[in-house]
């Protein structure tokens, strides 16, 4: 019996934000029976595409033992330079790989300077958040880029079987992420340098690299991020990406990934962008006040936090408890709460 309760522990921290997703819907649903349709499901995802395609590389970043929180800055600087170069050649290509460019410039700067000059992830790129975020301000002297070619701002309106093709960008993301973490090296590779870096060290992998690799990787999603809410805004602003690091990151959190790093699933990551849309989604359909709607991210967040401390806890007890009284039955932390789907 006592092993039941640990087993029942585990499932709800594991699948809390799940749950909590599914009453979501049910309250949503009773105060509104429009909620629970297709259309709505639709307009639902093609809101959090793209802060899912950000989120999905957060996540593995911070399961790797470090975390980006200028996001939202190289969001709105890829798409303020994207723009200003489609403008000024005529070609959505180009401007398309100048985003890109800037993200993984962004990135590459970020992991430098936090894996090989041993630097505090959240102090650099809360620096980073605040550079490029000036520097998105000064290049367009804080105006709108806008006339952006029709071939780039159409991408927002294609639809393949009737679902729009930011929701299969946002659907590559996650598979992207679970490929990763399940059925790569550089996935396991991740969780034991976010678990322990010097013992990952002293077996041989390669710290600093993967870590640096992850935050190019997360500076290129940033970039695809702002690009998408460039075309589908039909202009690019300096202020496109404010806030997408928060929400990113009370998705990474509220979807069971330790800000310690070493633990953490896509499935979790999912269920809590979902849990984030659904939200929003629920609080414009239900008429909830605007001012109102920013208590209740807030609120998430928290939320998101307190899940994270959580786990973290049971996983504690877990491990501590395998040790006092060692079963062959025993349910360890790593076999409860698993590294993987």
């Amino acid at each position: 019996m006592p092993h039941l309760g640990k087993r029942l522990q585990f499932f709800l921290a594991r699948n809390g934000t799940l749950l909590g997703l599914v009453l979501l819907v049910l309250i949503f649903t009773a105060l509104n029976p429009s909620f629970l349709t297709w259309r709505n499901a639709k307009n639902i995802g093609q809101a959090v595409s793209e802060l899912g395609v950000v989120a999905v590389p957060l996540a593995l970043l911070v399961i790797g033992g470090a975390v980006d929180l200028s996001v939202g800055s190289v969001a709105s600087m890829a798409g303020v330079i994207g723009g200003q170069v489609m403008l000024s050649t005529g070609s959505a290509i180009l401007g398309i790989l100048a985003g890109l460019g800037v993200g993984a410039v962004a990135g590459a700067i970020n992991g430098a300077l936090v894996c090989f000059a041993n630097l505090n992830s959240i102090v650099v790129t809360l620096g980073s958040l605040s550079a490029w975020g000036g520097l998105a301000l000064y290049v367009t002297d804080g105006q709108t880029v806008a006339g952006l070619p029709d071939d780039f701002t159409g991408l927002a309106e294609i639809t393949i079987l009737g679902i729009p093709l930011e929701i299969f960008i946002l659907a590559a993301a996650i598979v992207y992420g679970f490929v990763i973490l399940t059925r790569m090296p550089y996935g396991r590779r991740l969780y034991a340098v976010g678990g322990n870096s010097r013992a990952s060290f002293l077996m041989g992998v390669p710290v600093q690299r993967v870590r640096f690799l992850m935050f190019v990787q997360v500076g290129i999603a940033a970039a695809i991020g702002g690009l998408m809410l460039s075309a589908k805004l039909s202009a690019a602003t300096p202020i496109t990406g404010q806030g997408l690091e928060l929400n990113a990151l009370t998705v990474v959190l509220l979807g069971g990934v330790a800000f310690a790093g070493g633990m953490g699933r896509i499935s979790g990551v999912v269920a809590g962008l979902f849990f984030v849309g659904v939200l929003r989604d629920g609080l414009v359909v239900t008429d909830t006040s605007q001012f109102l709607q920013q208590v209740f991210l807030g609120l998430t967040l928290i939320a998101a936090v307190a899940i994270d401390d959580t786990i973290r806890q049971l996983a504690h007890r877990a491990w501590t408890s395998s040790i006092a009284e060692p079963e062959p039955d025993a349910v360890t932390a790593q076999s409860a709460l698993g590294n993987s789907d």
